[in-house]
C-alpha cells in the first residue's frame, strides 16, 4: 500500500497568509514530477504557479478554483509511484521483527540491490535534492540539506508503510490519519487542537453577522467551515430561521416576528440606513485589499505636502520627433521622465529615503545607495507599482525596455514581490487617463510620488509672444518629515527644467 503525501499551501511571503485558487494545472489520476507546476494561485501581490515537492499520482485535489485557501491549509495529495512498487517487491523478503523507525532519506530494511529497492532510492534521493526552485519564500530543498520527518516511519508486517499520530488532536480538521505531512512545510499553524473552523476570516464574518458556528455544518473536509459555509448562512431569509426555531406550529402569526424585519428586509436586498435596494456586495480582497490598507496606512501616518507646476514639453516632443527621422528606436515620454528623475534624486537624495519607527518610538531616515523607481500601472485586477531596480544606471533605451516589460507582467498579474515591494520612489502617468493633475497618495513607506499630467495644447508666452505649446503639469507630493518645501521645490523645478530643455540634461547624463 503506497503512502499518501500531503502538501499544504506553502508560506507564500510578504505577510500573506491566504491565496485564491485560480486554476489547477493537473487532474486526479495525473503523474507528476518533483516541482512540476500544479496549480496557479493568485495573491494579493501577485499570480504565481506553485510547484510540487513530490512525485507521483494526484490522489486528491483539496479546493475548487475560485476558493481562497489560508497558508498551511492542505493543497494536493500525491501517492508515491515507486513506494508502492518497493514495499510489495520487498514484502516476502522482510524480516519477522520490526525493523527500527527510520526517518526521510534513511536506510529502510530491505534486501540491498534488488531493483525495486534501486528504483525507491532514486526516488527518494530525487525528492531530497530537489530543483532548488523557489516561490515567493518556499522552494525544493535543492542542495541545502533534506527536511526531516517531526515523526517517524515504521515498517508493519504487512509490508506497509505507516506512520506514527502526528500529535493530539491532529486529526480534527487536519489531513487524513495516515497521510504523509511533511511539517517543514507548514510555515503557518494554529496552536492546540484544530475545530471546525480553521480561517480567522471565517470566524470575524460569522461573528460580525451574527452567525452561531456551533450550529452551522461545514461543507469542507472532515466537516471543516468554509466561508461560502457562512455566507450562505447569511444569506438565508430570517423568516426560516424563526420556522425551524419555531416550538410548536401555532394558528395565528406570532407576534414576536416584528423585532426581526430590519434584519430580514437587509438580507433581501434592501439597506436598513438608506431605504435603497442594494445592488451588489464586492468583496475587498486580493489587490484591492492591498491597495486600501497601503493607502489608509499612508495617509494616516504620512504628513504629506503637495506642489505642482506647469511645463512646456514642447522641447522633449520635438527631440522625439528628430529621433524618430533618424530612424532609430525611440523611447516612450515616460522613459525620459523616468530618466530626469534618476538625475533629479542624485542631486535631491532627501526624496529617496524611508523613515522607520522603531519599538521604542524613535525614528531615522534611511537613505539608499540606488534607485528602485516604481512606476505606477493600473491593471483589470487593480493598482500595482511595479519597480525598476537600480533605474540611476539605465539609459533612456534600457528604461523604456524595462518599464515596458514591468507593465506587461503586472497586467497579467505575474510580477514577483520583489519587482511589486522594492521601490524608494514613485513616478505616476495618470495622463493615460485624460487628467491634467491628482493630489497623489504617497505609496508607502516610500516618502514621494511624481505624478505627470497630460501633455495638451495650451497658449504659452515664448519669448515674450503668445504662441501654442505642449504644455503638461507635473504634481509632487512628499513626506514633510523628510523635507522642507524648499527641496520639494527645487527637484519639482529640476525636473521641469529637463523637460523643457532635454538637450541640455541629456548631453550631461
Amino acid at each position: 500500500m503506497s503512502e499518501t503525501r500531503v502538501f499544504l499551501l506553502p508560506d507564500l511571503g510578504e505577510g500573506l497568509t491566504e491565496a485564491e485558487l485560480v486554476s489547477w494545472h493537473v487532474a486526479v489520476g495525473d503523474t507528476i514530477a518533483v516541482d512540476q507546476p500544479i496549480a496557479e494561485v493568485e495573491t494579493a501581490k501577485s499570480t504565481v504557479e506553485v510547484p510540487s515537492p513530490y512525485a507521483g499520482v494526484v490522489a486528491e485535489l483539496h479546493g475548487q478554483p475560485g476558493e481562497t485557501l489560508d497558508v498551511g491549509k492542505p493543497l494536493i495529495s500525491v501517492t508515491p509511484l515507486v513506494a508502492g512498487i518497493a514495499t510489495d517487491d520487498a514484502a516476502p523478503a522482510e524480516p519477522e521483527t520490526e525493523p527500527d523507525e527510520t526517518e526521510l532519506g534513511g536506510p529502510v530494511d530491505e534486501p540491498a540491490g534488488t531493483p525495486a529497492q534501486a528504483e525507491a532510492e532514486a526516488y527518494r534521493e530525487e525528492e531530497k535534492a530537489g530543483s532548488g526552485n523557489v516561490l515567493i519564500g518556499y522552494g525544493t530543498p535543492g542542495g541545502h540539506g533534506v527536511a526531516r520527518r517531526t515523526r517517524a516511519r515504521k515498517t508493519s508486517s504487512a509490508g506497509s508503510v505507516s506512520t506514527l499520530p502526528l500529535e493530539d488532536g491532529a486529526a480534527d480538521g487536519g489531513p487524513a490519519e495516515g497521510a504523509d505531512v511533511d511539517l517543514s512545510l507548514l510555515r503557518t499553524r494554529v496552536p492546540g487542537r484544530l475545530g471546525a473552523v480553521i480561517s480567522p476570516l471565517v470566524r470575524r464574518m460569522a461573528r460580525e453577522h451574527g452567525v452561531n458556528l456551533g450550529e452551522l455544518p461545514g461543507s469542507g473536509e472532515g466537516g471543516l467551515i468554509m466561508r461560502r459555509d457562512v455566507e450562505a448562512a447569511i444569506s438565508t431569509p430570517a423568516v426560516e430561521e424563526r420556522a425551524v426555531a419555531a416550538p410548536q406550529p401555532v394558528a395565528e402569526p406570532a407576534p414576536v416576528a416584528a423585532p426581526a424585519e430590519p434584519r430580514s428586509s437587509e438580507v433581501q436586498g434592501v439597506d436598513a440606513r438608506t431605504g435603497l435596494a442594494i445592488a451588489a456586495r464586492t468583496p475587498v480582497k486580493g489587490v484591492r485589499k492591498v491597495v486600501a490598507t497601503n493607502m489608509a496606512r499612508s495617509r494616516s501616518e504620512i504628513p504629506e505636502a503637495t506642489v505642482w507646476v506647469d511645463v512646456d514639453a514642447t522641447g522633449l516632443m520635438e527631440l522625439r520627433e528628430e529621433l524618430k527621422s533618424g530612424g532609430a528606436q525611440v523611447p516612450g515620454l515616460l522613459a525620459f521622465i523616468a530618466r530626469f528623475v534618476t538625475a533629479g534624486l542624485k542631486k535631491y537624495p532627501e526624496l529617496n529615503t524611508r523613515i522607520e519607527t522603531a519599538e521604542d518610538g524613535s525614528q531615522e531616515i534611511v537613505s539608499f545607495d540606488g534607485v528602485n523607481l516604481g512606476i505606477a500601472a493600473q491593471t483589470d485586477r487593480g493598482l500595482v507599482v511595479p519597480s525598476v531596480r537600480a533605474a540611476e544606471k539605465l539609459t533612456a533605451r534600457e528604461l523604456d525596455a524595462e518599464i515596458r516589460r514591468l507593465t506587461d507582467v503586472a497586467r497579467q498579474g505575474k510580477a514577483t514581490p520583489t519587482e511589486l515591494g522594492s521601490g524608494t520612489f514613485t513616478l505616476n502617468n495618470y495622463g493615460v487617463f485624460g487628467v491634467d493633475g491628482s493630489a497623489a497618495i504617497i505609496n508607502h513607506p516610500e516618502v514621494a510620488i511624481l505624478g505627470v499630467g497630460r501633455i495638451i495644447d495650451k497658449p504659452w508666452v515664448v519669448n515674450g509672444e503668445l504662441a501654442v505649446r505642449k504644455v503638461t503639469e507635473l504634481t509632487l507630493t512628499f513626506d514633510h518629515r523628510v523635507c522642507d518645501g524648499g527641496t520639494a521645490a527645487g527637484f519639482l523645478r529640476f525636473i521641469a527644467d529637463a523637460i523643457e530643455n532635454p538637450k541640455a540634461l541629456l548631453a550631461d547624463l
